[in-house]
This record gives C-alpha cells, sequence and structure tokens, in this order.
C-alpha cells in the first residue's frame, strides 16, 4: 500500500506533467470506464490533466444556497462518478443510440470506439440543442449564463445558474470526451423557465388631491376577446380630474390610471378578436386605464379610425362628441331650424355641442361662455350669436336674442346658478340637458316651472350608455368618426402636453384656461 507521502509526491509530479521515465499509471480516482485509454488518445492531454480537472471541476459547483439542493459536484474518481457515467449510458440506450458511451477496453479499438462515440454524442448534443432553442423560441424566455464544463479528459458534467431563492437546473449536459465541442443538455425536463413580462409607462393617481406620478408598470396578458393598443394619444376631460380628487360619482381603488378615451395603433390581439388587426390605427374608451403607454380594451369599445384623421383630433372624439350627439339627437331630439343654448361654448364638449348642432343638425347655436375670446371660437365653429355671461345675466341677454321667445334647447355642462338662468331661458315645451356640473355646485330644479311651461329637464349620464344601451352608445361613436371623415366636423384640439406634463395639462383645464380638448401625447 503506498503511503500518504508518496502518494502525495507523485500527484505533484503528475501535476507538473513529470513521470520520470515511470510507467503512466491511472490517477487515483480516475473512472474504469478510462482506465485502458493512453493518455496520448485524449487529445494530447498530459499525464495529470484528470487531477487538475477534478480540482477546476470542483470548483465550478455553487456553494449550497438555501431553497436550492446542493449540486451534484463532477470528482473524477468520486463514488458519483462511475454511477453517473452509467445514467448516461442507460439514457442513451434507452433512446436506442447505441454506442453513444462506448467501453473503453482494448486499446487497438480506443480510437474507432472514440469516434463512434464522439459522432453519437455531437448528434445527441445537436438534438439537445435544437430542443433548448425551440423551447426558447416558444416562451420568448431567455436562460441565465450556465455554469462552465470540463475542459479535458472529456466526461459528463453539471451546469448550474443560481439566482435568488431559485435556481435554473440544467442536468446533464455533456462534453465530447475526445474533443471541445459541447453536445448540450440531454433533456430539457430539469429546469424550470421564467415568466417575461414587458413594462410600460403610466401616468398614477396614488393618493387622492395629490400630484399623479409617472412610473413603470407591468404589461397584462390578453383574454381571448381583448386587444393591445399602443396609445398615441389620450384626452384629458373633467371626470378624471374629479376621479383624482376623490369627487367622481364612480370611485376607484387607489392606485389607479385616468384616462376615459384614446387613441393609437393596434399592437396584438386575442384570439377571438375579429374586428380589428394588428397595425390599425383605433380609438377607444375606457372607465381608466388610457393615461398611459399601453391599453388592453374589449374588442367591441374600439372603432376603426377613418383615412387622414390624425391621432390628435382622433382622440379628441369620444366623449366630447360623443356626449354632443347624445345630448342633441338622443336626448334632445333636436331638430333643423330649433334654437340651441350651449353654456360653456369654449370647452371641450361645449364646442363639440356648437360643431354638431351648427353643422351637422343645422340648428340656429346661442353660446355662452365666460371671456370674449370664447365666445368669438364659437362663433368661428358655427355660433351665430354669442353671450359673455361674466358681465351680463344669461336669461336677459337670451331674451334679446331670441325677441322674449326662448331657446327650443339648453345643454349644460356647468349646473349652479348658470344652470336655473338656462331653465329660465326655455320656449314653451323646451328641453334642457343635464351634462355635468364643472361649476362645483348641483342646483335644484323647481317643479313649478316644468308644469307652467311643459318644459323637460333631462340628464345624460354618456359612460351609462356603454353598460346600459350599447348599440345606442355605439351608434354614437360611428356618428362620429363619420362626421369627421365626411368634413361636416372639425375636433378642436387647444392644447397637447406630454405624458411627464400631465400635472401641467390637468391644472391647464382647471384653471379655465383651456379651449376645445386637452390632448396628452404619450408616444
Amino acid at each position: 500500500m503506498v503511503s500518504h507521502t508518496a502518494a502525495s509526491a507523485r500527484r505533484a509530479a503528475s501535476q507538473r506533467g513529470e513521470n520520470n521515465g515511470a510507467p503512466s499509471r491511472r490517477p487515483p480516482g480516475r473512472p474504469p470506464c478510462l482506465a485502458s485509454l493512453p493518455q496520448a488518445g485524449m487529445d494530447g492531454a498530459r499525464p495529470g490533466a484528470i487531477n487538475r480537472l477534478s480540482t477546476r471541476t470542483a470548483s465550478l459547483a455553487p456553494p449550497p444556497s438555501r431553497g436550492v439542493s446542493a449540486p451534484r459536484r463532477l470528482l473524477i474518481g468520486a463514488p458519483a462518478h462511475t454511477s453517473l457515467f452509467q445514467e448516461l449510458r442507460s439514457a442513451s440506450a434507452g433512446r436506442g443510440e447505441e454506442g453513444a458511451f462506448p467501453s473503453f477496453s482494448g486499446k487497438a479499438s480506443t480510437r474507432e470506439a472514440g469516434r463512434k462515440g464522439g459522432a453519437s454524442l455531437r448528434e445527441e448534443g445537436e438534438k439537445g440543442r435544437s430542443e433548448l432553442a425551440a423551447k426558447r423560441s416558444q416562451t420568448g424566455v431567455s436562460l441565465f449564463a450556465l455554469g462552465g464544463m470540463a475542459t479535458a479528459g472529456g466526461s459528463a458534467g453539471l451546469r448550474w445558474s443560481l439566482r435568488a431563492r431559485s435556481a435554473f437546473r440544467l442536468e446533464n449536459c455533456r462534453r465530447n470526451a475526445f474533443g471541445q465541442e459541447s453536445l448540450g443538455p440531454i433533456s430539457l425536463s430539469g429546469f424550470s423557465l421564467l415568466p417575461f413580462r414587458r413594462a410600460y409607462r403610466a401616468a398614477l393617481c396614488t393618493e387622492l388631491t395629490k400630484p399623479l406620478v409617472v412610473r413603470d408598470v407591468p404589461s397584462s396578458s390578453l383574454q381571448p376577446h381583448e386587444v393591445r393598443v399602443r396609445v398615441r394619444c389620450c384626452g384629458v376631460n373633467f371626470a378624471d380630474i374629479l376621479a383624482c380628487q376623490g369627487l367622481y360619482q364612480e370611485k376607484h381603488s387607489l392606485p389607479f390610471t385616468p384616462g376615459m378615451e384614446f387613441s393609437g395603433d393596434v399592437m396584438e390581439s386575442g384570439v377571438d378578436v375579429s374586428g380589428v388587426k394588428k397595425g390599425d390605427r383605433v380609438i377607444g374608451v375606457a372607465n381608466t386605464k388610457a393615461l398611459a403607454e399601453e391599453y388592453v380594451a374589449d374588442q367591441k369599445l374600439l372603432w376603426t379610425i377613418p383615412q387622414g384623421v390624425p391621432y390628435e383630433e382622433a382622440a379628441a372624439l369620444p366623449v366630447s362628441y360623443g356626449t354632443a350627439i347624445l345630448a342633441l339627437e338622443h336626448r334632445a331630439q333636436t331638430r333643423a331650424g330649433e334654437t340651441v343654448l350651449v353654456t360653456a361654448a369654449a370647452g371641450a364638449t361645449g364646442l363639440a355641442t356648437v360643431d354638431v348642432a351648427s353643422n351637422v343638425l343645422k340648428a340656429k347655436v346661442i353660446a355662452a361662455a365666460g371671456n370674449d375670446s370664447k365666445c368669438n371660437l364659437a362663433l368661428q365653429k358655427g355660433a351665430v350669436q354669442s353671450v359673455n355671461y361674466s358681465w351680463a345675466g344669461l336669461r336677459e341677454e337670451v331674451k334679446k336674442l331670441t325677441a322674449s321667445r326662448g331657446v327650443d334647447v339648453a345643454i349644460d355642462t356647468i349646473g349652479g346658478d348658470i344652470f336655473k338662468e338656462a331653465l329660465h331661458s326655455l320656449a314653451w315645451e323646451g328641453r334642457i340637458v343635464v351634462v355635468g356640473f364643472a361649476g362645483g355646485t348641483i342646483p335644484s330644479i323647481p317643479a313649478n316651472l316644468l308644469l307652467l311651461k311643459n318644459i323637460s329637464a333631462l340628464g345624460l349620464y354618456w359612460g351609462r350608455y356603454r353598460d346600459q344601451d350599447f348599440p345606442v352608445f355605439s351608434s354614437a361613436l360611428s356618428s362620429a368618426l363619420q362626421y369627421c371623415q365626411e368634413g361636416r366636423i372639425q375636433p378642436h384640439v387647444g392644447a397637447v402636453f406630454k405624458l411627464e406634463e400631465v400635472n401641467e395639462a390637468f391644472a391647464h383645464v382647471t384653471q379655465r384656461k383651456s379651449t376645445g380638448k386637452v390632448i396628452i401625447s404619450v408616444s
């Protein structure tokens, strides 16, 4: 029996490539299947390469981590090594690949066996790489860089990749015993794939009455009936501002992304979507979440943008023109030649109402606004007369302009005292439509006035039609697109802000500086 000191000396000499003329001996721990293989037959590996391989491969194995099973270390000569070769040989035999791991007994057949074994291993390795490439292309998930492999002497090995509290494990990766080519994995069942999620920017309301913040949020998956839209422009509505202040009739859980209307391009669609396809230009409506770079919409809430209509103008159509059409055509049943009073006539909904009443329905429009410049803008849109109610009483001015007759239809978005004066300005069997309370005060209606003049007070909650009467809702949007394509209406975009300027855009509206629609240019 060789002493410990003598064995150490021989190993040290072997690592220096020296054998002092002594016959070559199998280093301690050399696998039995390589016992008869001469050192010169291993791609010129010098004596001692196996020992160096033991040290090098042992260093490749990562230390055990909580939640990750300790890797089997590839130590030439360790008891597990022979069984590992037997497992690989058995796995290859199970596939019907004879000669994948040849028996290296007999010097005469060593090189021939090596060539056969190497060819078989290469073939299986190509198959393994093809499986891996197919798996990666299907999932879109790139594997982390895996560990090293034995570089001399050849053998079976393990590749390991650690991640926090989890691990990718690709077992039984091999390298040809007679070359340096990696042969790939035997099977793909030993690793797990991490899901890939794209992120996009969105404006978030994290605290009521506080400024919005722009952050990255994860993209959500598509349902079969849904469409992912790359948002180009998003319209700013007073309802968005009220929602971020906690004053809107519909409450949202924090944090949330405002945004009720948008224009953009179809990025992808679910398997059941047939109305639109990738690349189509669309407008859409939403409860929230539109003020972002992406929006996932139900296919029925998307409409194709007509050729030649810019994204900015298209984004101004859904809420403002949808409301104007429903108020004038569906609720008030406005007829050609009737007189229509529009309050806040230079705002987004007011200016859309002036546009539709004047240019589509051919009604006579009296535009009421808070200053002369806004009144002039309404006149440019088609109004025949205007009232600046900041210095003159609305009721008295309308009485003068109509020869004491009054107006047939009034569309009010302000509420408060302005609503009351508009109500008193109605003619016999007149109709007033309540659209909103931008002034902040919800007025009361004197029922005796409804009786005495046989007038009607109507409400319009535009968004509710989407759930209660979708055909009417959809028809209004389709009409707006048709009118725009025909050139009968022209949306007015008063200001454009970037996504990062969302708080400035909200302030522009609340400070009553805006005219027409304020647009957020997202991408």
